[in-house]
């Protein structure tokens, strides 16, 4: 059987639960050797053991994301050891608190914006060097729909995932003529722990899988798949640019 990944090296954040493992597995499934970043370390190790029964290969790498230094050490090992990074899905945020805005406290404030917006700068920051050095790489952010309407007592969250599609669109744009693809994925309503966290009396089984969203993800992230500077939007199956087309007159 074919995989359209087979030798490339993926790197996952976020990838001991819910859609990052979700994608991990897809990704070795596909043929990609898969370095999983995460803080839970049961989890890596319960996503180590699900690649390699499915005949794939991973590198574990246990760590906050907020530890920016070690997220320029890992760029350093992937450069000794790979001299590329093929796949970059850069899944990992948190909720933070649900409450009026005049009522977060400044570091659950600053741990949102970390993880959710400065990680990944950091992460491009430290891998595009990595990633230049693809063939094709590609890379995804995982968005949510939380950046298409203003939801009371969801700001920080809200608030960072602006920011986040301002940043990968940014990166397309840096990339427009390169071999790096940048998207966005928003997964919409899916059946993870944060979800619960959001919506504790939601009926999980009424929603969509991890695995469900992580078969689009890696799709997002195969050589033959062209498209840059798109989201796409899980919930409605679509494509779609980053923002509506500009009115005739400018406006």
């Amino acid at each position: 059987m074919s995989k359209p990944l087979a030798d490339r090296i993926a790197l996952v954040t976020g990838g001991s639960r819910g859609i990052g493992a979700a994608t991990a597995l897809e990704l070795a499934k596909a043929g990609a050797h898969v370095v999983a970043v995460a803080r839970t370390v049961g989890g890596l190790e319960e996503l180590d053991d699900a690649i390699r029964a499915v005949g794939g290969s991973a590198t574990l790498v246990p760590g906050d994301l907020k530890d920016f230094d070690a997220i320029d050490r890992l760029a350093g090992a992937l450069a000794e050891r790979y001299g590329r990074l093929d796949v970059l899905v850069a899944n990992a945020g948190i909720l933070g608190p649900l409450s009026p805005l005049g009522h977060v406290q400044p570091k659950a404030w600053d741990d949102v914006l970390a993880i959710n917006v400065t990680a990944n700068w950091r992460l491009i920051r430290a891998l595009d060097p990595l990633l230049q050095k693809s063939a094709a790489a590609r890379v995804v952010f995982v968005s949510s729909g939380a950046t298409q309407r203003a939801i009371a007592y969801w700001g920080p969250y809200s608030v960072t995932k602006s920011a986040l599609e301002m940043l990968a669109r940014i990166y397309a744009a840096e990339n427009a003529t390169t071999n790096v693809c940048v998207n966005l994925f928003n997964p919409g309503s899916i059946r993870t722990r944060m979800r619960a966290q959001a919506m504790p009396g939601e009926d999980p089984m009424t929603l969509t899988t991890p695995d469900q969203a992580a078969a689009k993800v890696v799709e997002l992230c195969l050589p033959t798949f062209q498209a840059s500077g798109k989201l796409y939007n899980f919930p409605t199956r679509t494509l779609m640019d980053f923002r509506p087309p500009e009115k005739a007159n400018g406006e």
